[in-house]
């Protein structure tokens, strides 16, 4: 993973405040008659440390919440809630004397756990994520635009249907009957049916897949199923609509393109679910926590 000069600068910070820690940790450890505890002067130094940079941390989502207020750049606030984050964990453990604890200290601790573990995943999506979806969805659309890109792909695809029957309109008085008659006949009749049978696939595979919210698992949704139906599609299709099916092919794979992106956006800001309301429980909790160990 690359890291960019502000990014490395944080890095550095953070692991010499990390190795000041840990260089006062070992001596205080070692001399402690009964050994490291969170309710010793040195331990609740580390705990106030470790707090204060679990607050900063959860305090992003205040300034993301509110981009009006010019404390600091984003940027700056994005970069610390990293690497400050991070590294109030190890401090917190400082404070504990490495253990995680039992009670109320101890569901803390498996909480604070899993909101760094969840962290580091989201870094790392956030890191990589945006240039897979420029890989993998070339025609990249707005998030919240996607619904409404969708439906008009369901209209175009309307269309292009019901252009069948404006221009082959012939189709309709085919019907062979007693007094018709000749090698013409029969060849239009032939189209008449193809094309009846192509509308009978469009409606039950092709309009299904682009009104399908998602459409996983849907036929269309694999690639190569996909080729191999519009394939078949063909076949059937009198030559005239082969431009159409073309077409209805093309947007299929626009509606791929746009189910992917959604898909890609889901995995991108669904850990977020688990991760801001525990960070934002962990800090309420490691507020209650310092009461009592202060009080008692």
């Amino acid at each position: 993973m690359r890291i960019d000069e502000t990014h490395r600068k944080w890095a550095i910070w953070s692991a010499v405040i990390l190795g000041v820690a840990v260089a006062g940790y070992i001596p205080y450890a070692i001399f402690s008659p009964h050994g490291p505890s969170g309710g010793s002067a040195v331990g609740i130094i580390f705990g106030i440390i470790g707090y204060g940079f679990m607050v900063f941390a959860v305090l992003l989502g205040l300034r993301k919440k509110f981009p009006i207020w010019r404390i600091g750049r984003a940027q700056t606030w994005m970069r610390g809630h990293l690497w400050l984050g991070l590294l109030s964990y190890p401090i917190i453990l400082l404070h504990a004397g490495m253990h995680f604890g039992h009670g109320l200290a101890l569901a803390m601790m498996w909480i604070f756990t899993f909101v760094v573990l969840s962290g580091i995943f989201g870094a790392i999506l956030q890191h990589f994520m945006p240039r897979l979806m420029t890989e993998r969805v070339p025609m990249e659309t707005i998030y919240d635009q996607i619904g409404r890109v969708e439906s008009q792909l369901v209209k175009e695809a309307d269309t292009l249907m019901n252009s069948i029957s404006d221009t082959n309109s012939q189709y309709g008085l085919l019907v062979p009957s007693s007094a018709t008659r000749g090698t013409a006949t029969t060849l239009l009749t032939v189209e008449f049916r193809s094309a009846v049978q192509v509308r009978g696939m469009y409606e039950k595979q092709v309009r299904d897949y682009l009104t399908a919210e998602g459409a996983h698992g849907h036929q269309l949704g694999d690639r190569k199923a996909s080729k191999l139906f519009f394939t078949r599609m063909r076949t059937l299709a009198p030559q005239s609509i082969h431009s159409i099916v073309d077409d209805l092919e093309n947007i299929c794979e626009e509606k791929r393109d746009l189910d992917r992106q959604a898909r890609m956006h889901r995995v991108l800001h669904t850990w977020l679910l688990g991760h801001i309301p525990l960070s934002i429980a962990l800090v309420v909790m490691g507020g209650i926590h310092a009461i009592i160990a202060l009080h008692y």
